[in-house]
């Protein structure tokens, strides 16, 4: 199937969600043009989104679970989830969501830090953990909440404050990490690759160049690794990496590392070549990509591990539409979308 076919199909999703990313990330629609302002206001009315808000009371919170970062069907996951799938910026209905999520990661607790020298140390203490003068916190919690209430226009002063904790946690390579170990001395790909998408999305939108600085050296982390490839040999990380996954959560792919790279403006950066190469193997014969693993379980049921949404599921030979929009965005913007046959 051509690209243009492919593109097609995607325009025909009964989602509103799927044909706006279409139009403005694959095919480069300006997003303040009335048609997409009308179809970006579809998407906040849809069944989509009454799914990811099943939980949220009259106060405009969610409630079930109580759990600020449930997996998945907490605060903290609907508010990303609403983030990437387009829903309109500025909607004062999210608001009470956003002081939900922002409130918990600017709890005194973040505040705090103490040194310690033990795994065991560092477990016992409250506040963040010092060791081997690295902070190790989980910057993909406070990262989410920035790059979620950016993309939906919600800033208030507490967005601020995210930014001044993960500027104050970076390590020396550039990353972040939450491992406990006091050996463990480089970031994890899973705790700075959202880092690096916030900052880089904070300070493009305000100036910032403090933010634009640390977001370019988390992203020589994933460069001088090719995205999946340990530096000693060249070998592959994880497994998982280089797996296409929708959604990603706070795991992490090489779809999604390329998506960042892309949004920060490195996706021409010659490292990124290996794993669009793999990007582009992964095409299958209906002219899209598929999700050939998942994180969650579609079960409304309160439960570590379900989610309200059916993302589409997994599958070795159909594509995803949310894997396949990213993919048509990524290589749009590395210049590769016409290798594809005639689109």
């Amino acid at each position: 199937m051509e690209t243009d076919a492919v593109i097609k199909q995607l325009l025909d999703s009964d989602v509103p969600s799927i044909r706006y990313r279409t139009r403005v990330r694959v095919l480069g629609e300006d997003p303040d043009a009335a048609p997409l302002r009308r179809l970006r206001s579809e998407i906040a009315t849809s069944g989509l989104v009454a799914e990811l808000l099943t939980g949220m009371d009259e106060s405009g919170r969610i409630a079930r679970p109580a759990s600020v970062y449930a997996k998945w069907q907490g605060a903290h996951w609907i508010l990303a989830a609403l983030a990437d799938i387009d829903y309109p910026p500025g909607d004062e209905k999210l608001l009470p969501l956003r002081d939900q999520v922002q409130q918990h990661w600017l709890s005194n607790r973040f505040q705090i830090e103490f040194p310690a020298s033990s795994k065991a140390a560092a477990y016992r203490g409250r506040g963040v953990p010092v060791m081997q003068q690295r902070h190790r916190r989980c910057a993909s919690q406070q990262s989410n909440a920035l790059w979620s209430v950016l993309r939906l226009g919600l800033v208030n002063d507490q967005t601020h404050e995210l930014v001044e904790r993960l500027l104050h946690w970076q390590w020396p390579d550039g990353g972040w990490n939450c491992d406990k170990n006091p050996d463990a001395c480089h970031s994890s790909f899973m705790e700075s690759i959202i880092p690096l998408r916030a900052l880089s999305l904070y300070g493009r939108t305000m100036g910032d160049a403090d933010a634009l600085k640390a977001a370019s050296r988390a992203a020589q982390i994933f460069l001088k690794r090719q995205l999946f490839q340990r530096q000693h040999d060249g070998s592959t990380i994880k497994k998982e990496f280089v797996c296409l996954h929708y959604p990603l959560y706070w795991h992490y792919d090489i779809l999604h590392g390329l998506k960042v790279l892309a949004e920060a403006g490195f996706i021409a950066d010659s490292r990124c070549v290996e794993a669009l190469d793999l990007l582009e193997s992964k095409r299958l014969e209906d002219g899209g990509w598929p999700a050939e693993k998942k994180y969650y379980r579609f079960n409304r049921e309160i439960k570590l591990g379900n989610d309200n949404v059916d993302w589409g599921g997994t599958s070795s030979r159909r594509m995803n539409p949310w894997v396949t929009t990213d993919a048509l965005c990524v290589l749009r913007a590395a210049g590769r979308l016409q290798s594809f046959g005639n689109g």
